[in-house]
């Protein structure tokens, strides 16, 4: 009995000093880990190369550049404090819900490495362990364009806080028809540029002398007619007929980053002749003068087309009917649903959610036939100032006989800091009005055929 008292405690022992010996092994680990002194080269400007400067780069969205060392540092404080409140990167999407491809979220740990580096003076650290500073050209998220195409003069905006709805043609001629990959919206005037929907004219070469001819842009409000628009512009040929419009090459909300499939999935010809038309670009109110001259970069690539994407819209303009009428009371707070019944299974690429100011929260999903769910997206705070086309890390599957529900909360109250009306009042669809002091429940959805394997698809498409 003794012998064996005696073995149970000389393992007792091992076993208290092997969790001792592991306790103060971590104990180290975490103590070295504090004091490491945190560095910009090695631990700061990665964190910041992938979350900040896409946007914060010259001639884009972001008010200042975020590039190098100098950048970052006279900022420092202000990072610490809009990165520690999740102020920044924006990303509306709830990440606990559904993923996406070049998702903006930082991790508890790298707003604790910011928060310490800027507390522990800025430290620039060794400039040999600086990974290479993000090329970025003409204000793009995706690269290096081949091509830019830029609105020809500043398209001058009055200061009379007024809405604006214009149609715009960019022309150009290249050399021979191309394939392009895929197009960047690059906004001149960013905080006034509340959306555009651009087509794509192709003439025939014989059929156009010169694509520069007309005017290029045209308040449609001022003509009887769309017609006497089109012709005050000169979009028909030379001998009145109109040309191949492709339509919806090129969009642009607020805080929109641009698709990029992989080869193969999406994608148009380019012919010669042609002109970017945009049908709908609309500036918001100003109380300044001021002006515009948006561009567009043009990312060429290998053809031909092997699936061509397609669109559904549901909501406003779309589909599916809004339940009950998109009808928004003063000083309420509104749900509405929209649903959408698939006939024939798709292949989900991307989404996009859109709402005007009054917006609160905004939450997709999908019901199988079998009962599952299918999560899309949950928005659950609102910020009409980004509005992102959010693609899928892989194809999302929507089988055959499911049906897609959006559920839409609006916020008419005074409690809205965005509420456009003080005191509220009712604000509605309005015949598809897209004023900003009107409302809009959308959800557009970018998909192609299903086919077999497709949820297997990495969307993570890349430049080479």
């Amino acid at each position: 009995m003794k012998s064996i008292l005696t073995f149970t405690l000389k393992r007792i022992r091992v076993i208290v000093f092997f969790i001792a010996s592991v306790l103060f092994i971590q104990a180290c680990s975490t103590t070295n880990e504090k004091s490491k002194e945190i560095t910009f080269a090695k631990d700061i400007a990665p964190i910041i190369y992938k979350n900040c400067s896409p946007c914060h780069q010259k001639n884009s969205v972001g008010p200042f550049p975020l590039l190098s060392y100098r950048d970052v540092a006279k900022r420092a404080k202000m990072i610490a404090t809009v990165t520690a409140n999740r102020y920044m990167p924006p990303w509306p999407a709830d990440a606990s819900y559904s993923h996406f491809v070049d998702e903006k979220i930082l991790s508890n740990h790298e707003i604790e490495l910011i928060d310490k580096w800027v507390k522990e003076g800025c430290v620039m650290g060794d400039s040999s362990e600086l990974p290479a500073t993000p090329v970025f050209s003409n204000g793009s998220q995706l690269g290096i364009p081949d091509l830019v195409i830029k609105m020809d003069k500043p398209y001058k905006i009055k200061g009379d806080n007024l809405d604006r709805f214009l149609l715009m043609k960019l022309p150009y001629e290249i050399q021979r028809d191309t394939f392009i990959r895929a197009i960047e919206f690059i906004p001149g005037n960013s905080k006034l540029l509340h959306h555009m929907n651009g087509e794509m004219l192709r003439y025939e070469f014989d059929k156009k002398k010169n694509v520069f001819d007309g005017e290029k842009v045209v308040d449609v409000a001022e003509f009887p007619t769309v017609k006497d628009a089109y012709e005050k512009m000169k979009l028909a040929n030379d001998d009145g007929s109109y040309p191949i419009m492709k339509l919806s090459v090129t969009n642009f909300l607020p805080g929109v980053l641009p698709n990029l499939y992989p080869e193969g999935i999406g994608g148009f010809f380019m012919s010669r002749k042609g002109a970017f038309f945009f049908k709908d670009i609309h500036y918001g109110p100003s109380p300044i003068d001021t002006s515009d001259q948006s561009q567009l970069n043009i990312f060429f690539g290998p053809g031909p087309l092997k699936r061509p994407t397609l669109e559904l819209q549901m909501g406003t303009l779309g589909v599916s009917p809004i339940v009950p009428p998109l009808i928004i009371p003063p000083d309420s707070v509104k749900t509405f649903l929209t649903s959408y019944y698939v006939g024939t299974s798709i292949s989900l690429l991307t989404i996009n959610p859109h709402m005007h100011l009054l917006g609160k929260k905004f939450w997709a999903f999908a019901i199988a036939p079998a009962g599952d769910t299918i999560p899309l997206i949950k928005i659950n705070k609102w910020d009409f100032r980004w509005q992102y086309f959010y693609t899928f890390k892989k194809m999302v599957k929507i089988p055959e006989g499911s049906t897609i529900y959006v559920y839409g909360t609006f916020d008419n109250t005074s409690q809205n800091p965005l509420n456009p009306f003080h005191p509220p009042r009712t604000i509605s669809e309005r015949d598809g009005s897209m004023r900003t002091t009107d409302e809009m429940f959308q959800f557009i959805i970018t998909y192609l055929p299903y086919e077999p394997n497709d949820e297997n698809i990495s969307l993570e498409g890349k430049l080479k």
